[in-house]
Parts: C-alpha cells; structure tokens; sequence
C-alpha cells in the first residue's frame, strides 16, 4: 500500500540540469518543490583528488545500472531489439546532477536554422529537398524568441567563450572570456585561416577565470586537469547542477530534495495528472507525491519510458505516422574522424579539459549552399584537447601490432605526436526511427524497458563523406605526415561509445497532431505536465544540446510560473 504525502505546487522528475534549473528558479518565486532522484546524492568533495580512470572512464562510476535497467536495440523494425547490457555507444549519467556532473562542459546555441529548419529549407531550396521519409519540422519558437534564455543559461552557468562568426546574434557576451589557446589549437587556428575560413574558440562551462553568477554563486577557474568528461570536478571550474543552481534552490528552503526515489507511474485522472508513484530503492515502500504540477526532468530515454508507462500521450506509430510519443528519435553524426601523425613535431596533448579547443562553424546548418549535395544540415569541425588520458588514448598508425614490442615502440614515438579531431554532425529525424516500449523485455520492477529503432541513413553517409574531404584538407594544411580519415559509415553499432547525445521522442511543435509539447515544454494534452529536455529537440543539430537544454529549461521554468498564476494551455 502506497503512502500518500502531502500536496506540492511541483514535482521534478529527476534532477539534473532541466530539474536543478527549474528548481531554482521556482523556488525563488516562492512556489514549493519536491526532486525526486532515483540516484543518490552528490557534492563537489566526492571528487577531491580522484582522477581514477578506470573507476570512472572504464567501469563507469557515474552512470546508470544496466543491470536494473537498460534499453534495446534494433536497426530496423525486421529485427528482433536485444538489450543493451554493457555500455557503448552513449552513456546513461545516475543521481544527483545526472549527466550535467559527467560532461565535458561543451556549450552550444543551436542556429537560427535549426528553430525554423523546414520552413527555411523549403525557402531556400524546395519542398522536394526534403526527402519523403525526413519527418523534418519547425520547433514552434524562432532563435529571436528563445535567445534571452540561451543568455539566461550562459550568465549562470559562467560560459566561457568567444563570438561564432557564423552563429545567431548574441544580447550580450559570454559571461567569461575563452579559454587558453595551446600549440595544437594554435597549428588548426593557422591551417584553417590559411584555407580562408574563421576559427574561434570553442564555448565553454569549463571556466576561464573565477566567476559570481548573479544568483551570487562564486566558482574558481578550470585548472586544466584533463579529468572531465565521466569524472565530477573537484574544484566546481565545471558547471554542473551541484554547484550553480540547486544550492540556490536549497537556500531558498522551499525545495524538497529526496534521493533514491525511482518514479514508476505519472498517475493522471482523465487529461490531467493529480501527481506521481514513486519507490524508495533503499527500503522498497511505495509513496505517492501529488503535486499541482507534474515535470518530466529526467534523461531523454527515460522521459519518455516514463510517459509511454503510465499511458500519458498518444504513442507514436511509424506504419500511420501517427501519435507524437516516442517520434522524431535522433542521435548525433559523429563523422569524418581525421588522426594526423607528425614526425618531427611533438604537443603536449595529455593537458587539457572537457570544453578547450578550436573550432569552425562553416559547414554547419545552412551556413553553406547544399543544393547539389545529398544532405540537409551539417557539422562543426572541432580540435579539442580534452586532456589525453593513459588508458584510452593510445594512438598509433593502423598497420601496428596490437601488442608486443613494436606496439610499445609505436605508442612511446606517437603518444604526444599525433592529433585527432572529427566533425560533430546533425541528426536528421526519419519516420521509422522511434521509441517505443519493448514487449519482451522488462526491468528490475517489471516495467517495459524502451525499445529504440534507428540506423544511419543514406544522408549521414553522405554528411560523413562531404566532411572528411574538409577535415583532410585541414589537416594536410597542419602538416602531417600521415593522415588518417573515416569517409564513410556502415550500420549503426550500439556498441563503440559514439556519443550521449540522444534527442527527440517527446517533441516540440506548433501542432498538436505533429508535438507533443508546445514552447513553454508544456503538453499539449495534458496542461500540467512540462516536459524540458533535449527529448523535445525535433531533431539534433550539429552540436553538443546542453546550451540548448538549458535555454528550454528557463523557458519552461517560466512557462510552470504562468501555469500555476493563470492556468490553461500556455499556447
């Protein structure tokens, strides 16, 4: 028998950066809020001189237990989706601060193309640029509309950074200024200027110097560690929820944070949620938490588990093209891997931190002529020195032996002469990549685990060939000696980590028949249940979310303020 607590104005479904920022910000408004984590919790001491590579990097410390729960895979709805029961291709962050304690701190603005992406490819090239099966669509807000809360987030996340000659136009600065430059971002910065393009660097929640928020939230500078991405920062140079925006929520004494509470059900009558069934995973009692709002803050896949769970939506159907819950899955095209082997020139590439490098936005969204290319979209071409870490990085040239002696021999010559860099590339949606729920497979509570359909289609192919012709010219331009480049792509593998940036599946619109959610990340059904997050991405752009994630997250943060003052549909 479940127990019934008391009444909140909001419950946050998990609490990372969607659940932290809304958090904050509601409770500065006077409004109480209950976080539900199903992890446990976390503070920045946790991390104090343990750059474990193998406890975090290798046996992922920070991250989801496959064995309670997990996804399944299929490429085509042809096969049979098995689960994923060792990570690989992304990574599913757990407790406190979620997967905004285990990032690189890579923070991006997604082009005014990407809000308006259908309607400005058909103005630009035609309604026949847009293949038959590309369920591709506006995001129901332009750039102009939601560029004060991408500058929301920067000033208190502290951003440091740089102006993106080919990004949208900026109400203020970066908050911090960029990042150091070393001698490899140095040699891309030549190579690229020589070849007539404008190199910047790359925007960053790694800071550049000590930074106060304007919620007073004092941080110190990155000290170039190199132990960022899977790892927590010891010195909070990092932004991440647990040390900007829930000690803000926490002081406000209106925010109610308990941990190890898995929430299994939204419980809803009619088209309206009345709260949440939540299970404490310590001593295994069942609670139920009614709240005036329901927020669904948790990681994309488990947004919308959790919606498809407890029957809140319409599912999505690829054979109809119907229902909005589970569509518009989408990944991130990491293409055009490029490796530069130097024999008479060394770097020291073992320095470094999640965010710092050089990058060129060029052939990024439409900011090039794709009429007589067989993509939509594009990629940011970045040189990062994420700081090379013993274990996994060890570059050597292909034809070396994977072990014995003129390994050893290859790995000493090569450790600090060779470069590596990709283009981070779109995602385009298509109608038979979904999530659903699977019907075979259950987790640790009996519930359906998530079911996700998708493969690399023709257009990231042709995305990674066009790319790799660019990254190779670069890196010629460098001066290596031997180049290596990955032109083309097979299958998606589950396998290889690629990337943790998954999107979609609980999407934005301006119709309710195409969305689930209007702007304000608010359902169109169900009025008090907001859903941030990048599963409310439409597609995924040419970027790290994040920066994206975070500007949602005020714009919702407002949208649940207006709610709980006037209700009704914000839109």
């Amino acid at each position: 028998m479940a127990t019934t607590l008391p009444k909140t104005d909001v419950v946050l479904i998990g609490v990372g950066w969607t659940g932290g920022i809304l958090a904050a910000e509601l409770t500065k408004k006077g409004y109480q809020v209950v976080g539900l984590e199903r992890g446990k919790g976390r503070k920045t001491s946790d991390f104090l001189m343990v750059h474990d590579e193998l406890r975090y990097a290798l046996r992922y410390d920070l991250m989801q237990d496959l064995s309670k729960e997990t996804v399944t895979f299929r490429n085509n709805e042809k096969m049979r989706a098995l689960p994923m029961r060792q990570y690989g291709s992304f990574l599913l962050g757990t407790d406190v601060g979620g997967s905004g304690v285990h990032w690189n701190g890579q923070t991006w603005r997604f082009l005014p193309y990407d809000f308006q992406i259908r309607t400005m490819t058909e103005e630009r090239y035609g309604k026949n640029k847009i293949p038959a099966d590309m369920t591709l669509q506006d995001w129901g807000i332009t750039y102009d509309e939601i560029e004060p809360y991408f500058d929301q987030f920067e000033q208190m996340a502290g951003i440091s950074g740089e102006e993106n000659p080919h990004g949208g136009p900026r109400s203020n600065p970066y908050p911090t200024g960029p990042m150091k430059q070393t001698p490899a971002m140095n040699l891309f910065k030549e190579a690229c200027e020589n070849l007539g393009y404008k190199p910047f660097i790359q925007p960053s929640a790694n800071l550049s110097e000590a930074y106060t928020n304007p919620d007073g939230i004092s941080r110190a500078a990155c000290q170039y560690c190199g132990f960022c991405e899977r790892f927590g920062c010891e010195y909070g140079a990092k932004a991440d929820p647990t040390v900007t925006v829930l000690p803000v929520a926490e002081s406000t004494g209106k925010f109610d944070l308990r941990t190890h509470a898995n929430v299994v059900e939204i419980l809803h009558e009619g088209n309206r949620a009345t709260g949440v069934r939540f299970v404490d995973t310590q001593s295994g009692e069942e609670f139920i938490q009614p709240a005036e709002v329901v927020a669904v803050t948790s990681y994309v896949l488990n947004n919308v588990r959790l919606l498809l769970q407890s029957g809140i939506g319409k599912p999505y159907d690829p054979k109809t093209g119907t229902g909005v819950i589970g569509k518009n899955y989408a990944y991130q095209n990491m293409c055009a891997s490029t490796t530069g082997f130097f024999e008479e020139r060394e770097f020291n590439v073992y320095a470094g931190a999640g965010s710092l490098g050089m990058t060129l936005d060029e052939f990024n969204g439409d900011n090039f002529d794709h009429s007589d290319l067989n993509f939509l979209h594009g990629a940011n071409i970045f040189l990062g020195q994420l700081g090379k870490r013993p274990i996994q990085n060890n570059a050597v040239k292909p034809d070396t032996p994977s072990w014995g002696a003129k390994f050893k021999e290859e790995s000493v010559k090569y450790h600090n002469r060779s470069i590596s860099f990709n283009a981070q590339g779109a995602s385009m949606p298509f109608r038979y990549h979904y999530l659903d729920l699977d019907p075979t497979y259950k987790d640790a509570y009996g519930n359906p685990l998530l079911r996700m359909t998708y493969d690399f289609k023709e257009q990231d192919n042709e995305m990674s060939k066009f790319m790799a012709s660019k990254t190779e010219e670069i890196m010629k331009e460098m001066g290596a000696s031997e180049i290596i480049v990955a032109k083309e792509k097979g299958p998606y593998n589950i396998v290889p980590y690629q990337s943790t940036h998954n999107t979609g599946g609980v999407i934005m619109g301006d119709n309710p028949d195409t969305s689930a959610l209007n702007s304000y990340l608010q359902m169109w059904d169900y009025e008090n249940v907001f859903v941030p997050g990048a599963s409310a991405f439409p597609h995924n752009s040419g970027y790290n979310p994040t920066g994206t994630v975070g500007a949602l997250s005020y714009r919702c943060a407002e949208g649940i303020d207006l709610y709980l003052k006037n209700g009704g549909s914000l839109v």
